[in-house]
């Protein structure tokens, strides 16, 4: 097996609350290396770890992690709807390695993903069917959260797994960096949220449409400053940067919970997809970051990061 790793930020505010036309010009040389790394490895699969925002996992029942025999995309914030060109053998067969390796995964044979998932497909290779993929959601909203050190392990485990396919693989990290979001939160919600948060009843296209421009709002008010959520920590996002670079992975481990929404913000728990991709990727031996690309983009509430890596 050869393998590969990009990490790739995603924010639902783009192409709607977008920065200056230079900060769009570096964002779009910073995907163009990426899709420079993926025409030079030329994957055959990809292994795609991204959160999601309460379009597919509730609190009905929420796991840490989930694998994806089968998916389609709800098409929130204008990404694509539809269903993803899921690699359900090579699924199957990763889930059983895991499992086979002491993590307690769970399996969906039918996974509901959102834009977490949907826009690094389009921004990388075009669509959301347009190569072959196994979907890995990894919680990084819903509390509790398990330790990082697990999240780390899941994606060793996935990597060994994977080496037992032949095929080249791209492991893909889709999230954060440090972003605080106007996500709900389960507690202190009211009862008519809670039972949104719980039960997972899709929206009328009003109340999607209504949802999204509040988001919208936000991140127009954050640009502005007047906002109150946590600011972006460019300090962090560039420390976390710095361990993936130094192939320093154990790093991670002492990262606690609280001190990570301390840090980063509510959102930053979606780091965790990219500890999970980069794990994947060095259970195979080492690997060098080819190319790194980070700016804080208070328009899309986030710090914006872009990876490339390969094993030496």
């Amino acid at each position: 097996m050869s393998a590969a790793a990009i990490g790739l930020s995603h924010s639902p505010l783009i192409g709607k609350n977008d920065p200056a036309p230079e900060v769009l010009s570096r964002v779009d040389a910073a995907i163009a290396a990426a899709r420079a790394h993926i025409a030079e490895f030329a994957p055959d699969l990809v292994v795609l770890f991204a959160p999601d925002h309460y379009n597919g996992f509730f609190y009905k029942e929420m796991p840490p992690f989930c694998l994806a025999t089968e998916a389609h995309a709800v098409g929130d914030f204008g990404s694509t709807a539809g269903k993803l060109s899921v690699d359900t053998a090579a699924a199957e067969h990763l889930a059983t390695g895991v499992l086979a390796r002491g993590i307690d995964l769970t399996v969906s044979s039918r996974m509901t993903v959102d834009h977490g998932f949907a826009q690094p497909l389009e921004m990388l290779f075009g669509g959301i069917d347009a190569v072959p993929v196994i979907p890995v959601f990894v919680n990084g909203v819903a509390t509790p959260l398990c330790p990082v050190s697990r999240i780390r392990a899941l994606g060793t485990a996935i990597g060994h797994a994977a080496e037992e396919l032949d095929r080249r693989v791209l492991f893909l990290g889709s999230g954060g960096l440090s972003h605080d979001p106007p996500v709900p939160v389960l507690a202190g919600a009211p009862p008519r949220v809670a039972d949104a948060l719980i039960e997972g009843r899709p929206p009328t296209p009003e109340q999607r449409a209504k949802g999204e421009e509040r988001v919208v709002q936000a991140g127009r008010d954050y640009a502005a400053g007047i906002a109150t959520m946590t600011p972006i920590n460019s300090a962090w996002d560039n420390h976390l940067l710095d361990l993936l670079q130094d192939n320093a992975l154990a790093g991670f481990d002492d990262w606690s919970v609280e001190w990570m929404t301390q840090q980063g913000g509510g959102s930053a728990h979606e780091v965790r997809t990219w500890i999970a991709a980069y794990s994947a990727l060095a259970a195979g031996g080492d690997y060098e970051l080819g190319y790194r690309f980070y700016e804080a983009i208070p328009e899309w509430i986030a710090g914006f990061a872009v990876t490339t890596a390969s094993r030496r």
